[in-house]
């Protein structure tokens, strides 16, 4: 068992976000995310490809499902990035619940990550730089809107890239992503206000919920200019 544990240990580090160990609790949370949908995709993803840098930043080509799970995957970083950080170092105004419900989610979001970066393999962007400048850590209420930002924001990503996927095996990796999002999108609206656990009758920028009871789709072209202010790397699309 230890073995096993130091060998998965070591494949998983590497120079991601704020280099971090992702320590036991996070390790057994990524083998437990949907290992055989991780053998699907890396089956069909296993190959000599390799999108590169244009102008010092990541590419995004739409043109086939790669681009959309590098599209999925560069959302991804992001999230674990910010969830990292506050988990590392919660607000003094959390209680001792949020402050669980923060560590435990930053576990997903790094399952999330690392999920799309095997399955990828060599056709997987590089590691994002991000821009939290506008983030106050310390502060609650600046970290419950920037998670609801940040969850909000993804669930309609993940909507509005279904359409694009040919395969139908990434789009149930995709329905068994965007289904864990949306239940922190609801936790984290719950603690902002109770009862708001989505946005309805009207959409905002990032989601919302409709008249018929369904979630806000963004396209990729409505989702990377929202989430820009938050990324350093440049990313360049092509065949959008």
């Amino acid at each position: 068992m230890k073995n096993n544990e130091l060998e998965t240990k070591n494949e998983l580090q590497d120079e991601s976000l704020f280099n971090g160990s992702l320590g036991r609790r996070s390790f057994l949370q990524y083998a437990g995310a949907s290992a055989a949908a991780l053998a699907l995709v890396a089956a069909g993803c296993r190959k000599d490809r390799n999108f590169g840098d244009i102008s010092g930043g990541a590419t995004l080509d739409f043109k086939d499902d790669f681009g959309v799970l590098n599209y999925a995957y560069a959302l991804e970083q992001l999230e674990a990035a910010f969830y990292i950080q506050v988990a590392s170092n919660p607000p003094s105004a959390f209680s001792a619940t949020q402050k669980a419900y923060f560590q435990d989610v930053q576990f997903h979001e790094i399952a999330h990550r690392e999920l799309f970066k095997k399955a990828l393999g060599t056709a997987a962007i590089g590691s994002l730089e991000v821009n939290f400048s506008a983030i106050n850590f310390s502060d609650a209420a600046s970290v419950l809107a920037t998670a609801k930002t940040f969850e909000d924001l993804g669930v309609s990503a993940y909507n509005g890239a279904g359409v694009r996927l040919k395969d139908a095996k990434y789009l149930v990796l995709a329905g068994q992503i965007v289904s864990v999002e949306a239940r922190h999108a609801a936790y984290v609206r719950d603690q902002i206000s109770n009862g708001s656990f989505a946005d309805l009758g009207s959409l905002s920028a990032f989601g919302a919920v409709d008249a018929n009871g369904l979630d806000a789709s963004l396209t990729p072209d409505k989702v990377l200019p929202l989430a820009a202010p938050f990324i350093k790397t440049k990313i360049n699309v092509i065949n959008l």
